[in-house]
């Protein structure tokens, strides 16, 4: 029990400092990473720590690009969809699990006669 209540409220100190660095942000980025952030929420990960790292990883990425002097879109593109269709090729979804749970399913149902 210890263990996991450190882990949500480490988990909760991490978000909080994430969201401090996305504000520290030009406007451009700003506007950019929160709708990547609402954009990879509805679509991406079972495990919110998978989309954590996502998030992470693009805030370090935003604030390269922003100590160079690039504006957001220099960064993504124009497409910023397909931006972030990139960022969650390797997410599991969770009709990815959905998937995975069927075929168990019906593998173990079936038994010896599945195995054929």
């Amino acid at each position: 029990m210890y263990n996991f209540l450190k882990k949500i409220i480490g988990d909760k100190k991490k978000w909080r400092k994430m969201e401090a660095r996305s504000q520290a942000l030009p406007k451009d980025y700003q506007i950019v990473y929160s709708e990547i952030k609402s954009y990879t929420w509805k679509f991406s990960a079972v495990n919110a720590m998978d989309n954590i790292a996502i998030l992470e990883g693009l805030l370090g990425l935003f604030e390269e690009g922003a100590a160079d002097g690039k504006r957001a879109l220099e960064i993504t593109g124009k497409d910023v969809a397909a931006f972030c269709d990139g960022l969650l090729r390797n997410a599991k979804s969770y009709k990815d699990n959905w998937r995975e749970e069927l075929n168990h399913n019906v593998m173990k149902k079936l038994g010896s006669e599945g195995k054929k």
